[in-house]
């Protein structure tokens, strides 16, 4: 039975070309993840605020890389794009930003990210979003761009209104964390907004 729409993105939207970096302007820049990247990533996991808030442990450098090898194929397979927040001077690690359950016929993505500890509160998160926003938009004609986060995590709140993503909603005990259920905020950008 035929759809009675075109797709918003078809397939090769994103694969079409290789990842790009996007500098942020602002000192930040978003680009793709390396194998060296490994070592920095089991250190962010390793805090224990992202395991309060982050689902997944990471228990060695090893763990980390085969994540970083998941997250390139994806980018392939045009079911997750994930880049790392680095220091545009620095090349160090402050972060990551990703596209995830991408649905290119519909136009919708969600937005996920996380800081090391020793960059929060320095707008990296917010300033990630934004960036990559732009691009999800501009550059490849996203429709909407979803965002969520546990509701106890003000924090990622207020990154997630910052860099313009509107409360639409709240999941009652939407997600299991490991201190029990969480109910999580919704937040969307639609292009235009």
């Amino acid at each position: 039975m035929p759809f009675l729409t075109s797709p918003v993105l078809p397939p090769g939207a994103l694969a079409r070309t290789p990842q790009p970096s996007l500098p942020t302007g602002d000192g930040l820049l978003l680009r793709p993840w390396r194998a060296g990247d490994a070592p920095a990533v089991h250190a962010a996991l390793q805090d224990p605020v992202m395991h309060q808030w982050h689902l997944r442990s990471c228990d060695s450098e090893e763990e980390a890389a085969g994540w970083i090898a998941e997250w390139r194929t994806a980018w392939e397979d045009e079911r997750e794009a994930q880049w790392a927040v680095v220091d545009a001077a620095t090349d160090e690690l402050r972060g990551r930003v990703a596209l995830r359950q991408i649905l290119l016929a519909d136009g919708i993505a969600e937005i996920a990210y996380w800081t090391v500890a020793g960059a929060r509160g320095q707008g990296v998160a917010v300033r990630a979003s934004a960036t990559l926003t732009r691009w999800a938009f501009e550059e490849i004609g996203f429709h909407r761009l979803e965002l969520f986060h546990a509701a106890a995590n003000e924090a990622s709140c207020r990154a997630a209104v910052k860099a313009g993503f509107a409360v639409e909603g709240t999941k009652r005990s939407a997600l299991l964390h490991p201190d029990g259920w969480h109910d999580m905020h919704f937040h969307a950008r639609v292009h235009g907004d």
